[in-house]
């Protein structure tokens, strides 16, 4: 099979697809034939050695997170999936070693979840790592139907899951973003929000929430400091079988809306991950092999 395969910390250059030994399905693990992976933050991140201390795999090593595709072997013990079924999933790739750049994939069968129908199969590998970030953020931030929250980086692959689920649970939502964006706001106004959840890394946007408020980032490397009684958690994206589900169902039910930037193929991936690192995309980036 084909696969992405880094074998030292570094630029995007030294992503190269070499022809590797198939896996196959392990004991209550699923063998996909990958239709796609989404290019994320993280593969970047490990990529460049910048989270070498939370890797637990040698290289080489194949990287991504997300992947949608369809079931071609199950393993001893699996009976929610069958050969031909269309599914999604993330595995969290510096722990797991499971990396989703690659034709064939075998990882744990309660990982995954089938695919919305209603998106092309490919394109269904924009919701699982982004989808179960915006999912776990709200839930970290925990306000009361009701109340409004402020998305910053609204017009991102996790801020867009964000508004389109803050909607569903009855919150008023202020969304954040560059001037141009469709349907967000470029100045952020002062004390509005009772929470804020930053997807972009902008600390200087606890502004808008009111003193005694919720905030949650996704980003530590720039997370708000607390103040004026503002409690101020991070939130890290989990693994998620079930709730991953959930998610699928809402993108066949119109909540939520899948976003895709551009396609590469897998000897693209170098263009990729420059292309990721350059910023300014509006919509999930996708390897196909």
């Amino acid at each position: 099979m084909r696969a992405v395969m880094l074998y030292e910390y570094g630029d995007p250059a030294l992503l190269r697809v070499e022809d590797r030994p198939a896996p196959t399905a392990g004991p209550q693990q699923i063998l996909v034939r990958v239709a796609a992976a989404a290019v994320n933050p993280v593969d970047l991140q490990v990529r460049s050695g910048e989270n070498a201390a939370h890797v637990r795999v040698p290289f080489p090593m194949i990287l991504g997170w997300d992947l949608a595709g369809t079931v071609v072997e199950v393993g001893a013990g699996v009976s929610a999936f069958k050969p031909g079924d269309r599914v999604v999933a993330m595995s969290a790739q510096m722990a797991t070693g499971v990396g989703t750049y690659a034709e064939l994939v075998a990882l744990d069968a309660a990982l995954a979840a089938p695919a919305p129908g209603s998106v092309p199969l490919a394109h269904a590998a924009a919701l699982p790592l982004a989808g179960l970030t915006a999912e776990q953020a709200l839930d970290a931030l925990d306000l009361p139907a009701g109340r409004t929250i402020l998305v910053t980086g609204a017009a991102g692959s996790v801020g867009g899951f964000v508004v389109e689920l803050a909607r569903m649970r009855s919150l008023e939502v202020i969304a954040h973003g560059r001037p141009g964006d469709t349907g967000t706001v470029s100045e952020i106004p002062t004390g509005v929000a009772d929470g804020w959840i930053d997807t972009a890394g902008l600390p200087e946007a606890i502004k808008g929430v009111r003193d005694g408020g919720r905030v949650v980032s996704i980003v530590p490397t720039a997370a708000p400091v607390a103040e004026r009684g503002i409690e101020v958690r991070m939130s890290f994206v989990e693994q998620d079988g079930l709730r991953l589900a959930h998610l699928s169902k809402l993108v066949d039910e119109g909540v939520l809306t899948i976003r895709v930037g551009e396609v590469f193929d897998f000897a693209e991936a170098p263009v990729a991950h420059a292309r990721l690192a350059a910023g300014g995309s509006r919509g999930k980036l996708l390897l196909t092999p």
